[in-house]
C-alpha cells in the first residue's frame, strides 16, 4: 500500500487498487475465478455473435440490438478484468490518475450503453406484438440508426460530464482506491475538497438512465402482457412471446438492481460494507456479461434453430448403393453451413 505523501499541497497523480484486502490469502482463487468468468464472457459472446451473423433469418432489428448487446459486455469486461487479474496475481495496482480517469470513463460509458441498449430492446418488442402491422415502417433502418445514435449521444455526453468532475477534484489524502477498478465513488472519497458536485452528478446519472429507463422499460412490457393475454391467437403464441419477454426482463434485473444499489451505495452514502460495494460493482457488470449469451443462446427459440441449421449432423451417404445393416455404423459425419 503507498503511504500518503508528507506534504498537504499537492495531489496524486496516482493510485493503487485495494481489491477485496479481505481474501489477500486466497488471491489465487479469485484471480481463477475471474478468469474463469472473463474466458466464459469472451467465448459466449463471440459464438452469439458468429451465429447471428451467419444465419441469415437473424439478420433484423432485434438481433442486431442482441449483437450489440455481445459487443458491449465483451468489451465492459475487458475495461476491468485484465487489470483485476494482473492487481490479483502479481500485485500490479498502481494506476495514474489519467488512467483511471479513462478506465471510469470506459466503463460508465459501456453501461450506459449497455442501459439503452436494453431499453431499445424493449421498446422493439413492445412494436413488434402491439403493433405488428406497423412494425416495418417503425423499426426502419433510419429510425434504428437514430436510435443507436441517441444511445452514443446521451452516454457520451453524460458520463463525460461525471468524469471531468472527478478529475478536477484536489487528492491530497490517501491515495488507496478501496475497488478492483476505478469506480466513480471510490475515487471521489478520496478528495480532500468538498464533492457535493460529484455526489449530485452521480445522482443525476442514476436518474437519466435508471429512473427513465427503468419506467419505459417497464410499461412496454405491461402492454406487451396486456395484449398477448388478451389476444385471440393460440396458447402456443402467447407462451412465446411471454417466453420472450422473460427472456429480456431476467437480463434487465440482472443489470439494474445490482448496478443501482452499488451506485447509489456511494452517492448517498447508503451504510454496506467496502468488500460487499466492490463485490456488487464488479457483479453488476459480470453477471449480465455472463448470462447474456446463455439466456439468449439457450431460451431463444430462432437462435437455437439457427445453430441447428449451421451444425446440422446428416447421415452419410454409401457410395456403393447399399444400405447400412442394423450393425454398421457410420463411417464420416458432415458438417452442413
Amino acid at each position: 500500500m503507498l503511504d500518503a505523501p508528507l506534504t498537504r499541497n499537492l495531489s496524486h497523480s496516482s493510485f493503487r487498487f485495494r481489491c477485496f484486502p479481505e481474501l489477500q490469502d486466497r488471491r489465487w482463487i479469485l484471480a481463477l475465478l475471474f478468469f474463469l468468468c472473463f474466458l466464459s464472457v469472451l467465448l459466449g459472446n463471440s459464438a452469439l455473435l458468429y451465429v447471428i451473423r451467419r444465419v441469415a433469418r437473424l439478420h433484423s432489428p432485434m438481433y442486431v440490438l442482441v449483437s450489440l448487446l455481445c459487443v458491449v459486455d465483451a468489451l465492459l469486461a475487458s475495461a476491468i478484468l485484465p487489470n483485476m487479474l494482473l492487481n490479483l496475481l502479481f500485485d500490479w495496482s498502481h494506476v495514474s490518475l489519467t488512467g483511471c480517469l479513462i478506465q471510469m470513463f470506459s466503463t460508465y460509458f459501456l453501461s450506459s450503453l449497455e442501459s439503452t441498449l436494453l431499453l431499445v430492446m424493449a421498446l422493439d418488442r413492445y412494436v413488434a406484438i402491439c403493433q405488428p402491422l406497423r412494425y416495418a415502417d417503425i423499426m426502419s433502418s433510419s429510425a434504428f440508426l437514430k436510435l443507436l445514435v441517441f444511445a452514443l449521444l446521451r452516454s457520451v455526453s453524460i458520463m463525460s460530464a461525471l468524469v471531468v468532475l472527478a478529475g478536477s477534484l484536489w487528492f491530497c489524502g490517501s491515495n488507496v482506491i478501496q475497488h478492483c477498478y476505478c469506480d466513480h465513488m471510490a475515487l471521489v472519497r478520496l478528495a480532500c475538497v468538498s464533492t457535493q458536485r460529484n455526489q449530485a452528478a452521480g445522482l443525476a446519472v442514476i436518474v437519466c438512465f435508471v429512473g427513465v429507463d427503468i419506467p419505459v422499460i417497464f410499461f412496454s412490457y405491461v402492454k406487451i402482457v396486456k395484449v398477448v393475454v388478451r389476444a385471440a391467437a393460440a396458447s402456443e403464441e402467447r407462451m412465446k412471446a411471454l417466453h420472450t419477454c422473460s427472456t429480456h426482463l431476467m437480463v434487465m434485473v440482472c443489470f439494474y438492481l445490482v448496478g443501482t444499489i452499488a451506485f447509489l451505495s456511494g452517492s448517498i452514502n447508503i451504510p454496506i460494507a467496502t468488500g460487499i460495494n466492490t463485490l456488487m460493482g464488479v457483479a453488476y457488470i459480470l453477471i449480465p456479461a455472463t448470462v447474456n449469451p446463455i439466456i439468449y443462446g439457450v431460451r431463444t427459440k430462432e437462435i437455437r434453430r439457427g445453430l441447428q441449421r449451421m451444425f446440422q449432423i446428416s447421415a452419410p451417404k454409401v457410395s456403393s448403393g447399399k444400405r447400412l445393416t442394423s450393425g454398421q455404423e457410420p463411417t464420416s459425419l458432415t458438417l452442413q453451413k
